[in-house]
């Protein structure tokens, strides 16, 4: 079975964005609408464990990017810089038209779906570039730093691996971070104590270099691990987290673990300048005030 079969294209997956977005209040980071709209398609283990090409990123999340950077250009979607996507007031018209049922709006997203391919197609026949035939090598948010990042990584060594996520803690707040080394401590990579204002807290935190997705026996590992010896977690991957997995980090009766994926690792390193530089560009906006001339 192909991957095309197992995870829907970019195209099937415009409605189901528009209704995650709408369903967490017309707003979303990125994590959330993946997360949702995972919930509401109720996608297998199986289809969120899909990889693209050869990862980081899984098929789902790559898939839905195209997905969102259609629906900016259809008019639906708007994103400011901090990766925040908001439904626009043609989505919410649409949404909310009780005069139309599901499958008439669905029918209204293709047809604007089609009217922005063709515009794309004329835009690129006048630049003389490749032309555009609406498969999944569609435009997409570009991952490519992310993906050269994480490979980076997954080269490191073991233990040079948890000196950098010891340095990260340090650069975000943590004191006293220490890495058990080779002996895994019985799970537990390193221990950090994490201030926050007057209260601070220690913190226990694993390492997992995966280049698939990490699933809930991982986070219910590392809890017992931490058994008796404190209550707040860090599993930090380079990989993804399925579904299953973010659930059983917050099930109730447990101690909390905190997740962070690959994507999410990659944005912090970055913050905090570690090994990831950021080159601001200035344009110029030239205006002619010709009123200037004729006053002379």
């Amino acid at each position: 079975m192909t991957i095309a079969t197992e995870v829907p294209r970019y195209h099937e997956l415009l409605w189901p964005a528009l209704l995650a977005i709408s369903e967490l209040g017309g707003s979303a980071s990125i994590s959330e609408m993946v997360d949702a709209v995972v919930k509401r398609e109720d996608f297998s283990d199986d289809q969120q464990a899909v990889l693209h090409l050869d990862g980081p990123e899984t098929e789902i999340g790559y898939r839905l990017a195209w997905a969102r950077t259609y629906l900016k250009g259809m008019g639906l979607l708007t994103n400011s810089a901090r990766g925040v996507w908001v439904l626009t007031d043609d989505a919410v018209s649409l949404l909310t038209d009780s005069k139309a049922n599901e499958e008439e709006k669905r029918a209204h997203v293709q047809m604007l779906l089609s009217a922005f391919i063709a515009e794309l197609r004329k835009d690129r026949k006048k630049k003389s570039s490749k032309s555009d035939d609406a498969n999944d090598s569609g435009p997409g948010e570009d991952p490519s730093w992310k993906e050269q990042l994480l490979d980076r990584l997954m080269a490191m060594p073991p233990d040079g691996f948890e000196r950098l996520t010891q340095r990260l803690l340090r650069e975000a707040d943590f004191d006293s971070v220490k890495v058990t080394g080779q002996s895994g401590d019985g799970g537990i990579d390193g221990l950090g104590v994490y201030r926050m204002g007057l209260v601070s807290f220690p913190v226990f935190f694993q390492c997992k270099r995966y280049r698939g997705s990490v699933g809930p026996g991982a986070v219910r590992d590392f809890r017992g691990a931490m058994a008796g010896r404190g209550d707040k977690g860090l599993l930090i991957t380079t990989g993804t987290f399925t579904a299953d997995s973010k659930r059983e980090s917050t099930r109730d009766g447990a101690p909390p673990i905190d997740l962070i994926d690959g994507d999410r690792l990659c944005e912090l390193l970055k913050r905090y300048d570690l090994g990831v530089t950021t080159d601001i560009r200035t344009v110029e906006d030239v205006h002619i005030d010709s009123s200037f001339f004729a006053d002379i």
